[in-house]
């Protein structure tokens, strides 16, 4: 096994023995974790752009991740449902207040935390949706998203010849494509004959055909974070898992696949 493979397979399994136990585990410590990594995943995106994360804006972008994500009706009895939303949009008032007060700092500039703020938290919230309404329809979406990963870099790898987006990820071909999305319906039709229930009232046909959108979605959203590393000359979004980069290398592909998945009544 080449070394930088082997240190990308060691590294990963110990995310996921502290991940999956994590989600298992739900509740407030799970929507801890999540807004810790939401408010990390926005920390990456200023440090591509060469922004400090230790100012007014940093603060604000990364506190605005923080409260689109967790549902924060739960804790706070006097917000309407849906009150993380109006929180959001209260510090993104407060993030266009700092081209007042701020001395050189423009619209055009705000506009990047803001929406970093909203890509991440976005995501991160449709992943807490997910986890209330079951743990075995996160463990189906993860494993999608892996299987999909896995069998892209695996296939791509050894067959890739034909390019799918060179301007953007010139290491990713059709091949690893294809390969990716066969794999998600593979594990999709493994999961559903394990528990036929997760994704009621669809069967496993069904639900093969689903695991192709999200799959297409997952892959979507991989290049989505290679066009902006490309953009921003960096290579990896971080270093939070070696072998792996950082949260936004993780997490990518999710940020896009749980905010379609009610989109087919999965949850």
């Amino acid at each position: 096994m080449r070394k930088d493979l082997q240190k990308r397979v060691i590294f990963g399994g110990i995310a996921l023995a502290f991940f999956i136990p994590v989600v298992l585990m739900g509740g407030l410590v799970f929507q801890i974790v999540v807004g810790l990594i939401a408010m990390l995943g926005v920390h990456e995106l200023l440090k591509m752009k060469g922004l400090q994360t230790e100012t007014i804006e940093g603060a604000l972008a990364m506190l605005a991740a923080l409260v689109l994500a967790l549902p924060l009706e739960s804790y706070l009895p006097f917000l309407p449902a849906g009150g993380n939303f109006i929180a959001y949009g209260l510090l993104v008032l407060l993030l266009m207040g700092t081209t007042v007060l701020a001395q050189g700092y423009t619209y055009d500039e705000v506009v990047y935390p803001i929406a970093s703020s909203f890509y991440v938290g976005f995501g991160f919230n449709a992943l807490l949706d997910a986890r209330v309404a079951g743990f075995d329809k996160v463990l189906l979406a993860l494993f999608i998203v892996w299987a999909t990963d896995s069998a892209a870099y695996l296939i791509g790898m050894n067959f890739g010849k034909h390019k799918l987006a060179p301007r953007v990820s010139p290491n990713k071909s059709i091949e690893g494509f294809i390969g990716g999305i066969l794999g998600a319906v593979l594990v999709t039709a493994i999961f559903m004959l394990v528990d036929s229930t997760v994704a009621l009232p669809y069967g496993i046909y069904r639900m093969s055909l689903f695991a192709v959108f999200f799959s297409v979605a997952g892959q979507f959203g991989d290049l989505i974070e290679s066009a902006m590393k490309r953009h921003f000359g960096v290579k990896d979004s971080g270093k939070f898992i070696p072998g792996h980069g950082g949260v936004l290398d993780r997490f990518d592909s999710m940020l896009v696949v749980f905010p379609i998945m009610p989109l087919f009544g999965l949850f």
